[in-house]
Parts: C-alpha cells; structure tokens; sequence
C-alpha cells in the first residue's frame, strides 16, 4: 500500500526526478478524480493504472473512493491491485470539490468517449472548475470512458478544448484535441436531436 501526504508532492522542483513527477501527476488525478464525484461511494474512474507488471501496461483501471468526511483518499486498480491512501489533499489546486451540488437545468445525458479522448481532455491546461469535474469524473465503461454531462455543460467543454487545440504549437496534441473536438462536437448534436 502506497501511503502519501499530497502536499509533499506539490510544487516539486525543476530538477526533480522524472519518477516522482509521474508520481505525484498520478496522485494528482486520483485526488480530482475522487473529490469530482460524490463522497461515500467508491467507483471505477476513467484513470489507467500506472503499473507496467512484466513490463507491460497495466490494463486495470483505478477505483476511487473518499468518505463523506475530508479526511483521505483510497484507491486502488481492478487488475493489479496496487493500492494506497492519500491525505494532505484540501485545500490543493487538486481538489475539485463544488462549493454546492450543480443543478442540471437541460436533460442529462452519458457521452461515451474513447480512452484517448478521455486522456486529452484530462490533459487539458486551462479548465475552469465546473469542466474539470465534468472530465475527473468521467467513469470507466466495457465501453470506453462514460461522461455524466448536460448540453450546457458539455458546449462548455467542446469550447475549451477548441481554444486550447488552436493554440497548440504541439502537431501531435493539436491533432488529439482536434478528435476530441470532433467526438464532443457529434455527442452535443446528438443531445439536440
């Protein structure tokens, strides 16, 4: 079991190994994952595991559960069974916890997207809170990655992936988010239907 205290992977420094910042990246997701749903259910999130065992990618997803008083974060994956606690995490950049539960005022709807879209939106810079729950708690599905998401907030989302994929200078991550843009974009007139 990995126990951590997230603030000591907060603000590491630049010459920092590459290990402890896919770390504390990892945790990072774990926490947004788990503070943009509801507390007090443990549920599979769209994040991958990040164990290579034999040397090849895990193919488990991690499972996130925080109890209904702010205290820590378990987690653990479906497959390998890697697990660990967080704490130190309120009050960080990583918790996404909305001040007061969102009122969907249009019909709600699940948007399945694939996994390397659910990546690129988690790979987004510049969200603001309502659309980084939106992507933290996006669940794993046979599937692919489920979004639990309203027309309004979904539009929302399509307009921050499209600001971000034209000013990319990155080809490769322009491209990533241009799919993702193209797969909301489908989903949203879909809803209007």
């Amino acid at each position: 079991m990995f126990v951590s205290d997230l603030r000591h992977f907060l603000d590491l420094p630049d010459d920092a190994p590459g290990p402890a910042r896919k770390m504390a990246e990892q945790l990072g997701n774990v926490v947004r994952a788990a503070t943009a749903a509801e507390a007090g259910t443990a549920w599979v999130s769209a994040l991958p595991c990040r164990r290579r065992p034999g040397r090849r990618p895990c193919p488990g997803r991690i499972i996130v559960f925080r109890p209904d008083l702010p205290a820590r974060i378990e987690w653990r994956c479906t497959c390998c069974g890697d697990e660990g606690v967080i704490s130190g995490w309120e009050g960080t950049y990583c918790d996404v916890r909305a001040p007061r539960p969102r009122r969907h005022d249009g019909a709600v709807a699940e948007v399945v997207v694939s996994d390397e879209v659910a990546a690129a939106l988690r790979d987004l810079r510049l969200l603001d809170a309502e659309c980084e729950r939106l992507v933290f708690r996006a669940r794993a599905a046979d599937d692919g990655v489920v979004l639990t998401t309203d027309d309004e907030e979904l539009d929302e989302l399509i307009g921050f992936v499209a600001a971000e994929a034209n000013h990319e200078p990155n080809r490769r991550r322009q491209q990533r988010l241009d799919r993702a843009f193209a797969v909301l974009s489908d989903a949203l007139q879909a809803m209007g239907s």
